[in-house]
């Protein structure tokens, strides 16, 4: 299992593989993202679950510092202590795995005691509002802690990941296409431009901006292609999200199998997804492929 926090978004979503368990309101930073120590801000990019604390607490339960005071959020108990920073219920500890950006030095993600926490019901989820923390609601973090264990791998980005028709995003995703395969790659635009986007599910992820950065299809077929990530946003897992859109998108329609064309350099990514190779490499377009196919998760 792992995690996606989409920081545009406000949700988390949790995973097994390509299989979307659970989606949750999240409230992250109300400074938006940021690394830097004294920032108050979330921080960004890989991490892991270093350390769960307050199992079997009951719900509401009070931590200051990682610690039980003993005390149970009310009402009551918020009005004598109006400027708390309510830590509620059940807390992981994240720790970055990226040196130089949210691990060691100023920007230890671990070092800046920066959670997942529950909050109390008055708390707003859907909207930035902590001051580093994921907030989430009891419940939610109750059933996420009894989930996931230590060590479990938490990404958190600043896109998200829509799907639609080509006539809502193709405005976006075709000049983003072309940069990636055309400009890029060299592929002739005659060959990018195949005439299936129509009838095609398109995923698109966007930045805080709302530029695109990534897009993929899914056809009527269950063939998933043209999945391409800027470069400035490769290995930050837009194509992971992207992909898990579309796997997504293929398990509500009741697809039963999926293949796609993987360029070589690429079929370890889709392995992890549970791809495998069928037959040969060729080549398309100058550039290698091999075929894969799989069938659609339960």
């Amino acid at each position: 299992m792992d995690i996606f926090i989409s920081l545009p978004a406000q949700t988390l979503e949790l995973f097994d593989a390509s299989l979307l368990l659970r989606r949750y309101a999240v409230s992250t930073a109300k400074n938006g993202p940021g690394e830097q120590n004294g920032s108050y801000r979330t921080p960004r990019g890989r991490h892991i679950i270093r350390a769960k604390i307050g199992g079997n607490c009951p719900e509401n339960s009070v931590f200051v510092r990682r610690r039980l005071t003993g005390e149970v959020w009310t009402p009551e108990l918020a009005e004598q202590f109006p400027g708390r920073d309510w830590m509620l219920s059940r807390i992981l500890w994240l720790s970055g795995k990226e040196p130089g950006h949210n691990r060691l030095g100023t920007v230890d993600t671990m070092r800046r005691y920066i959670y997942l926490h529950g909050s109390p019901d008055t708390a707003r989820m859907g909207e930035p509002g902590s001051i580093g923390c994921v907030r989430m609601r009891n419940r939610d973090i109750i059933e996420l802690f009894d989930r996931v264990p230590p060590y479990t791998a938490v990404n958190i980005g600043d896109y998200r990941v829509s799907s639609g028709a080509w006539t809502d995003l193709g405005t976006l995703a075709r000049p983003l296409r072309q940069e990636v395969f055309v400009q890029e790659q060299g592929v002739p635009l005659e060959l990018e431009s195949d005439g299936f986007d129509a009838s095609a599910l398109h995923a698109l992820a966007r930045d805080a901006t709302g530029k695109a950065i990534g897009t993929g299809r899914l056809k009527s077929d269950g063939r998933i292609g043209r999945m391409a990530v800027l470069p400035e946003w490769r290995s930050k897992g837009v194509g992971t999200e992207l992909l898990r859109c579309l796997m997504t998108a293929a398990r509500a329609a009741g697809m039963r199998h999926l293949a796609l064309s993987a360029q070589s350099h690429a079929v370890a990514f889709y392995s992890r997804f549970g791809f495998a190779i069928v037959g040969e490499e060729y080549l398309e377009a100058g550039i290698r492929h091999v075929k894969m196919s799989c069938p659609v998760p339960d």
